[in-house]
């Protein structure tokens, strides 16, 4: 399968025995929005996950960049969670630590500055990592690029990655690919092969690993990918969802 081509969601194989299904968050399960206060899963997006969880095994992972809190907030904490690209990682049933820990504080002051200097410009504090949305000043994409790049470069530890509409400034160690990676090591997911579900360049680490562990990608939405698989848009993954509870339940 040609995955600049759009795949019908018959045609993507799947094992409720074999696989462990890893989904992304925003551009995934829900549609980006200007203002991501406002992404929530669609009415029965929560009471399908849980019953396709169930048809899993339990294997079945939200992974996201949204910090873990803000993850939790938002999906049942009866499935596996993993937020800030992976650096918190909370099993179904547990909350998150209160304390996610913060970025360099020069790191916040100089972000701070810059978005300042760019109205339409906000930045999300999300723990260790702090996210430059640009939605509302799509002008600002290469001057900001240059000076985030630079700020991440002279920041120990840390590397700019960018996104939809959106530039992190994050730990090297908060990696979807590195965070699948260490999950699928999970006592509860021996003899399984990963998928991953996600739009953004933050979810092609993950579909990289995938494919290294005898898995495969999906893509969601347009743009390059290395994913084998390529869904539309959000609806269709929810229509991929709702068929494997349907055929497995």
């Amino acid at each position: 399968m040609n995955s600049n081509s759009r795949s019908p969601v018959h045609e993507v194989p799947f094992s409720a025995h074999q696989n462990v299904l890893f989904l992304d968050f925003d551009g995934t399960l829900a549609p980006l929005q200007d203002d991501p206060d406002t992404v929530s899963l669609p009415d029965d997006g929560a009471e399908t996950l849980i019953a396709l969880k169930q048809c899993l095994g339990g294997a079945l992972v939200l992974i996201s960049g949204r910090d873990i809190c803000d993850l939790s907030s938002r999906t049942p904490q009866a499935l596996w969670r993993a937020g800030g690209h992976g650096l918190d990682i909370c099993r179904p049933g547990e909350a998150p630590a209160a304390d996610l820990g913060a970025a360099p504080l020069r790191l916040i002051q100089e972000a701070d500055a810059i978005v300042a200097a760019n109205p339409g410009v906000r930045v999300e504090n999300k723990g260790p990592v702090l996210a430059i949305h640009y939605r509302q000043a799509p002008s600002a994409e290469a001057e900001l690029l240059k000076t985030l790049r630079t700020l991440a470069d002279e920041t120990p530890g840390y590397k700019a990655q960018h996104g939809k509409m959106v530039i992190e400034l994050k730990p090297e160690r908060a990696n979807k690919g590195r965070a699948l990676a260490e999950m699928m090591a999970f006592p509860e997911f021996e003899g399984r092969t990963p998928i991953m579900a996600g739009d953004d360049t933050t979810d092609e680490d993950a579909m990289r690993v995938a494919a290294e562990l005898n898995g495969f990608g999906i893509k969601v939405g347009e743009g390059e990918s290395c994913a084998k698989y390529r869904f539309a848009d959000t609806n269709a993954v929810w229509d991929w969802l709702r068929r494997l509870v349907n055929e497995h339940a």
